[in-house]
């Protein structure tokens, strides 16, 4: 199995689709199940190995920080996003030298699921080549996708590679904001704020990125 050791939970954003929970605060902060969101992120990524994450920050940035300070079994380190939101893909470039050129784990904040028969993050490391993979999206069944809206994210054509859904004869998948990337994902990406999926359409393109369901 294959060890990663960082991850990137993306924090900074306005969690505008989650009013009011997120009126007196971040979306990460939203609890479920007497946890918070990032909390549930957090505790699968230390129990699947992790020992670094970078969280970015803008929405009610200080109550995120003051929250993260209290934990004590990861290292937590801010990337701070108040001045100017970055989205998904820019978020990540601004991290990146946080990263060492080794891949991590990047986890979208309001991700959460129910763990299968077998654990999620643990399956993706299983999955996880990077001899030949510069992406490795977590994809759920539709059926199993609850309160998803839409036909699907993605499609999983043969050998395990990612397509787009839209046009595609594939089984079609739900992406539930979970990934392992390695670094050359982002090589030569756009300056400023950008989506991630600039970056998935390119690697669609070179046969690099690439897809596993979870349980």
């Amino acid at each position: 199995m294959s060890k990663v050791t960082a991850a990137m939970i993306m924090g900074a954003g306005l969690g505008t689709r989650m009013r009011p929970l997120t009126d007196d605060r971040p979306k990460p902060l939203v609890m479920v199940g007497g946890k918070t969101l990032i909390d549930h992120a957090i505790d699968r990524l230390v129990a699947a190995g992790v020992t670094r994450i970078v969280v970015n920050l803008h929405y009610k940035a200080e109550m995120l920080r003051a929250h993260l300070a209290k934990r004590r079994d990861v290292e937590i380190i801010f990337s701070d996003e108040t001045d100017q939101l970055l989205d998904t893909g820019g978020g990540v470039v601004k991290a990146m030298p946080h990263f060492e050129d080794v891949p991590f784990f990047v986890i979208n904040s309001d991700s959460i699921w129910v763990e299968g028969k077998n654990s999620a993050l643990p399956a993706m490391l299983a999955a996880w080549d990077e001899n030949r993979m510069d992406g490795l999206l977590l994809l759920a069944e539709m059926k199993t996708a609850m309160g998803y809206e839409g036909s699907g994210d993605f499609a999983l054509t043969a050998g395990g590679h990612v397509a787009r859904a839209r046009g595609s004869s594939a089984p079609h998948y739900a992406y539930p904001g979970v990934q392992i990337a390695h670094p050359r994902l982002f090589a030569g990406a756009p300056a400023g704020a950008f989506s991630t999926n600039v970056m998935w359409d390119r690697a669609i393109v070179a046969g690099s990125l690439f897809g596993t369901i979870m349980d």
